[in-house]
């Protein structure tokens, strides 16, 4: 068990340090609760943060149960087996995508204030969450990145059940993942503090990452 996402995020930096100060890398976490664990990834490798923003399409009755996800490129992941237990009408469906669709614009004008994704083209992209579930947030973002054109696509999850692990491991280049337990119920209770990720713990994570990134440039010769 972690003690917060922070921690998990130092556990992962630890694995993934033959990435640190590589200057084709760069950190893409989920938000929000993965920003916090992306973060210290940037503190310990010494390597950009930013945000790929992906939104889940709950359930009917079950927000929290991901039938399919929605990136921030305007592609859309379904999970047909997941959609097909559920009675959920193509009106629905539609509807479902374009409030998360929404969402996700509301979210990179707060997150980005009006920065462009990173070019991702050529280069290794760690992508970072606080952990999945049923996978489709993340395996919807992998998706996503790989029609970018990265060099490299490296997964980086604190915790996930084992069949979702393989299917996930499916879509990247490597995949560092710290716990398989069989028994898996909700990503939360293998933390003892799960606290809400906020909007503005967000931000503030990538103003800090930011600084940290500039603090560590050569300063220029005096002339």
């Amino acid at each position: 068990m972690f003690h917060n996402r922070e921690e998990a995020g130092r556990i992962l930096a630890d694995k993934l340090s033959h990435y640190r100060s590589d200057p084709t890398s760069l950190i893409l976490a989920l938000p929000r609760g993965g920003v916090a664990v992306g973060y210290q990834l940037s503190l310990a490798l010494h390597l950009p943060l930013d945000v790929f923003i992906t939104r889940k399409i709950g359930a009917p009755g079950n927000p929290e149960y991901a039938i399919g996800a929605v990136t921030e490129t305007g592609s859309h992941y379904l999970n047909q087996e997941a959609i097909g237990s559920f009675d959920l009408s193509r009106h629905e469906l539609e509807r479902s995508i374009h409030l998360q669709e929404k969402e996700i614009a509301r979210r990179r004008d707060l997150y980005r204030q009006g920065r462009p994704l990173p070019r991702l083209t050529g280069r290794t992209v760690l992508l970072v969450d606080d952990g999945i579930a049923t996978g489709s947030t993340f395996i919807a973002s992998a998706l996503a990145i790989r029609n970018l054109q990265p060099r490299c696509l490296v997964g980086a999850i604190p915790v996930g059940p084992p069949s979702t692990i393989r299917e996930v491991r499916a879509h990247v280049n490597e995949l560092v993942v710290l716990m398989t337990p069989e028994q898996f119920e909700a990503v939360g209770n293998f933390f003892i503090d799960f606290t809400q990720v906020e909007d503005r713990d967000v931000v503030k994570y990538l103003n800090l990452a930011e600084e940290a990134m500039l603090e560590r440039m050569p300063s220029s010769p005096a002339s």
